[in-house]
């Protein structure tokens, strides 16, 4: 029967759902974290009556027999949104206004792309990710720094002992995708480009449609728990009907059944 396969195809992608929905979740006070989304599609039809096809000489069928064969996920979309701001004060901490992403530096040379902005320094003063990986263009910070300061601009000045104006060591650059949801997660709050996201496009911040960065803010994750507990909710009801669909054609398989015996 038919019923008993779309049914299942049903519940196995609310399984698929329900997995995604559950990392969203999980994720809720990841910073930078950005949610996931459920795409689904429905399957091929067995066309028992094609629509349209003649009935006379002067008439048509005008709907025809179709029966779909169920369901199936066909993406996960990443939603770039804008997550709230949580104030830390820390020198190193950072959020970007808009789109952008930072880079860093992985240890086998590829450069990976972040929201997070939780930024430290290692012990030669680098600037450095809460794994280790340096920001790039790489940042030293000289450990007699007594105060650091980011501007809108990304541009980074500190200030010496005994000086009174500011010296400037460099300018972050940010980078922004064509397509951001078909970068590909490596974990750890980071992404990789690839051929669906399109190459990195380079820039300072706050020019060529590139968010500006504000200092000592962390970006939250973009996670609606109410939403996603109502995606859970409808998901398992979901999963309970397939299943219910399931229950009822094995009734009807055994009905048969008995009428054969009879």
């Amino acid at each position: 029967m038919r019923s008993l396969f779309s049914a299942a195809s049903g519940m196995n992608a609310q399984t698929l759902n329900m997995d995604v929905i559950s990392n969203n979740l999980a994720n809720i006070n990841t910073v930078g974290f950005k949610k996931s989304r459920t795409e689904f599609q429905d399957l091929i039809y067995q066309t028992l009556r094609e629509p349209g096809a003649r009935s006379s000489i002067t008439t048509e069928i005008p709907t025809g027999i179709q029966v779909g064969l169920g369901v199936k996920p066909v993406a996960v979309n990443r939603v770039f949104s804008q997550g709230n701001f949580k104030h830390t004060g820390g020198a190193l901490d950072m959020v970007i206004e808009g789109d952008g992403f930072f880079q860093v530096s992985m240890p086998d040379g590829a450069i990976a792309f972040t929201r997070d902005g939780t930024f430290s320094k290692d012990s030669t003063g680098r600037v450095v990710t809460n794994d280790g990986y340096p920001l790039e263009p790489a940042l030293t910070i000289p450990a007699d720094a007594i105060s650091i300061t980011i501007g809108n601009d990304g541009t980074i000045s500190i200030l010496r002992p005994g000086e009174n104006e500011a010296t400037e060591l460099g300018t972050i650059q940010l980078v922004k995708f064509v397509n951001p949801a078909g970068l590909k997660s490596l974990g750890k709050n980071l992404f990789m480009n690839t051929a669906s996201s399109g190459d990195p496009i380079q820039g300072t911040p706050g020019l060529e449609g590139l968010g500006t960065i504000a200092q000592g803010y962390q970006e939250m994750s973009n996670v609606d728990i109410v939403e996603e507990l109502v995606g859970m909710i409808i998901a398992q009801r979901a999963y309970e009907t397939c299943s219910k669909a399931i229950q009822a054609a094995d009734g009807i398989l055994r009905n048969a059944l008995t009428i054969g015996r009879g």
